[in-house]
């Protein structure tokens, strides 16, 4: 009977439009939730078959949940640099459970792999980042060389993004590069000194102190001294006999009379041996005489010499490239101690060149000091770049790429299904997740220090709530309608 069939089809009506009413609270109430996605009612007619031309069968409505998970919300500033949103497709790969790998000492995923967009993401207790929905964020760690990342697209091969106990282990000073001018002016004996902070293997900071002194033997030539604080220089030539090699320190033979660092001294220095009972590798003094640099009548530098006064008699120390003096510095002052002593290159710039040591006319000074070597440092940030790659900053200035953090895909991110905690899984209807570095291969980019806002716009959910409301008025108004008739048919009866 039609009046039953208008009376279903109220009652059709008052069941999806109390769905649309359940959509819209939870839109509402997810206005503040990092990364949430908008639901949407999606209406469509049930019709019933026809027996005549001349009837009508009625139907009703149903409705099924659209879902905007593609949607693109805004992104807002943060001040965490573990904050990160997504412009662009893609979504972070998390899981609900890491677990250490005592082997490797990374953690691993344990638990299921989800998908969110949510970015929220702070250290827990163990370092590993996690967001507020107690999820914890997957990347791809550093390889065995250390020169890239474990790339992969089997998302139980990633690991927990962990950033503690981070820290960066100190490194010697091998390498100073000097530029500087000497008055040209200057009177003879007069000097210029400049002082370099060095380090030495555990990271305290020691200072290297070059003295240039106007020679009265040749012109336009410096004698330049080096002083170290705690410490000594070694002399590897100590009877001036040209031959740096002569008395083997390790194992084989090395070059004679080249005045240099050979090989069995600088493995048997840099890696821990010591130069006890050698002749001529004898403590040198805290103070000694590094050689002499000559000028061209231009100003430019013209040699360095392992002498003094513009002349190589080896009373000096190595010579490499033609403007490097090289010195062996022990720290300690103790020829028994082994694996404290380093080699210093101290670059003076290029020969016939202005880039490095000069002589102008004009006031004596230092234009740049250059140095490598570190402290040792502590964790002090972390920061994130727009290809996902997590980067720990250290209080002595080193960096560190710790992790890339890569972005999943899916050819229908509105099939995904939700889950509690703003996450999502895969579905056949979402398809096959795909790994991709952020950036690439149409991917979004990720954001550090910023969150994606909840797609929620609540003008637009108020204005649908009211006409949900009016809606659901609407179809009760069949229902008491319909009852009325039914009312009429009976007590035509009577």
């Amino acid at each position: 009977m039609s009046i039953f069939g208008g009376l279903r089809s109220g009652v059709s009506g008052l069941f999806v439009q109390s769905q649309s009413m359940a959509m819209i609270s939870d839109n509402i109430a997810n206005v503040n939730t990092v990364g949430y996605k908008v639901n949407r009612p999606r209406f469509s007619t049930l019709v019933t078959t026809q027996a005549s031309e001349t009837l009508f069968a009625s139907g009703g409505v149903q409705s099924k949940v659209g879902r905007e998970i593609d949607a693109q919300g805004l992104l807002a500033a943060s001040t965490a640099s573990t904050d990160l949103a997504i412009s662009g497709k893609g979504f972070f790969a998390v899981t609900d459970q890491v677990t250490l790998n005592s082997t490797t000492g990374r953690y691993e995923p344990t638990g299921d792999i989800f998908y969110t967009r949510a970015g929220e993401f702070r250290a827990d207790k163990d370092g590993n980042l996690i967001n507020s929905g107690g999820f914890f964020l997957m990347g791809f760690g550093r390889n065995a060389t250390d020169t890239g990342f474990d790339v992969t697209n089997v998302l139980s091969a990633m690991n927990g993004v962990n950033v503690a106990s981070q820290s960066a282990s100190p490194v010697a000073s091998s390498e100073v590069t000097l530029a500087a001018n000497l008055q040209a002016s200057t009177a003879t004996a007069d000097t210029f000194d400049t002082s370099i902070q060095i380090f030495d293997r555990q990271g305290a900071q020691r200072t290297l102190t070059l003295t240039f002194t106007k020679s009265g033997a040749q012109a336009d030539t410096w004698n330049v001294t080096g002083t170290l604080s705690n410490g000594n220089f070694i002399d590897l030539d100590t009877n001036n006999d040209g031959t740096a090699g002569d008395v083997d320190v390790g194992t084989g033979s090395d070059t004679a009379g080249d005045d240099q660092l050979g090989t069995d001294e600088t493995n048997n220095f840099v890696n821990g041996g010591d130069y006890s009972g050698n002749a001529d590798t004898a403590i040198g003094g805290t103070s000694v005489s590094f050689g002499s640099v000559q000028f061209n009548p231009n100003g430019t530098l013209a040699a360095v010499f392992n002498g003094p006064d513009g002349v190589n008699d080896n009373t000096g120390f190595a010579l490499t490239g033609g403007n490097t003096m090289q010195v062996m510095v022990d720290y300690d002052g103790n020829d028994q101690t082994s694996g404290d002593a380093v080699a210093i290159d101290i670059n003076l710039g290029t020969i016939n060149g202005s880039d490095g040591i000069s002589q102008f006319e004009g006031t004596s000074v230092i234009n740049d000091i250059q140095q490598n070597g570190k402290q040792f440092g502590s964790l002090s940030s972390v920061s994130v770049n727009e290809n996902g790659v997590v980067t720990a900053l250290f209080d002595n200035g080193e960096q560190r790429q710790l992790f890339q953090v890569p972005l999943v895909t899916f050819n229908n991110p509105n099939g995904l299904d939700p889950r509690t905690g703003n996450v999502f899984a895969q579905t056949d209807k979402s398809g096959q997740a795909v790994v991709k570095v952020a950036n690439t291969g149409g991917a979004g980019q990720i954001a550090s220090s910023s969150l994606e806002a909840s797609t929620v716009d609540l003008a637009d959910e108020f204005t649908k709530l009211i006409v949900t409301q009016r809606a659901f008025a609407a179809n009760t108004r069949i229902i008491t309608t319909a009852d009325e008739m039914l009312d009429e048919l009976i007590r035509a009866k009577r």
